[in-house]
């Protein structure tokens, strides 16, 4: 028991106590910190370094070898993983042939690889990442305040219902009906092709989740009747001339060869 009393009253002994806490903390972090750090970066570095193959096999004829851009594409340094996502995911890229915009069609990528092109274009430059599953929610969204906002900013080229619309130039803008809520998120954020980009100044995210919510709502089969495609003047007065003026131009030459 002297012994121990002698020890602690040791000048050393304060040292070999923090020396002891450092060792029990640094063993605690080695444990615990590192290996998912590690494992989380060699997963990505693994991305960047499928998607720069998959790039440079897939894209890289039009977009330049380090996406440096060319003659024929844009450059897409600072595009971001949204941009890549969107447009692979919905078939857009590669483009099939040289038309006035991509047209959408079926991905000639799966996820993995579309994610992989995606890491390694955001490792070119920062831009807008790919939006959460929560973001993106339209369980969370308020449709009332989305239908404001995309009457405001999108429906003179989308429709009011985003059943689409013609634009100059041989280009237009497309229904949304089968659009993702992921997809649509990506096009407000980084206004693919004639679409303007529609930032946080623009429109917040808890925003660009309400027009979500408010596209999904008026999916839902119309209580009024025949949606007549969902276009507005433009079907309902081809039907008014079509079966109301034909109608009524049908029985005046009725009423007229019954009473000659």
């Amino acid at each position: 028991m002297k012994a121990l009393a002698a020890s602690r009253r040791s000048r050393f002994a304060p040292a070999l106590l923090v020396l002891l806490a450092l060792i029990l903390t640094g063993a605690m972090y080695a444990a615990f910190a590192p290996q998912p750090a590690e494992a989380a970066a060699g997963d990505a570095t693994e991305d960047v370094e499928a998607g720069q193959e998959l790039f440079r096999t897939n894209c890289a004829t039009c977009h330049g070898l380090n996406g440096e851009g060319t003659d024929v594409a844009p450059s897409l340094i600072g595009v971001g993983a949204a941009s890549v996502d969107f447009q692979m995911a919905t078939g857009r890229m590669p483009m099939r042939n040289n038309s006035p915009q991509a047209e959408a069609g079926p991905p000639q990528f799966d996820p993995e690889q579309i994610s992989q092109v995606a890491a390694y274009v955001a490792s070119l430059g920062p831009g807008p990442a790919i939006p959460s599953e929560e973001m993106v929610d339209p369980a969370t969204g308020d449709p009332a305040n989305g239908l404001a906002l995309f009457r405001t900013n999108c429906a003179m080229c989308h429709n009011a219902v985003g059943a689409g619309g013609a634009l100059s130039e041989g280009k237009h803008a497309p229904a949304l009906w089968d659009s993702t809520p992921t997809e649509i998120y990506e096009a407000m954020l980084t206004g693919p092709q004639s679409m303007p980009v529609f930032n946080e100044a623009n429109i917040s995210p808890e925003g660009k989740r309400d027009v979500i919510a408010y596209l999904m709502e008026v999916r839902e089969p119309t209580p009024g009747g025949v949606s007549l495609g969902s276009l507005g003047p433009v079907s309902e007065g081809l039907w008014v001339w079509i079966i109301g003026i034909g109608g009524l131009i049908g029985a005046a030459i009725w009423i007229g060869a019954k009473s000659s």
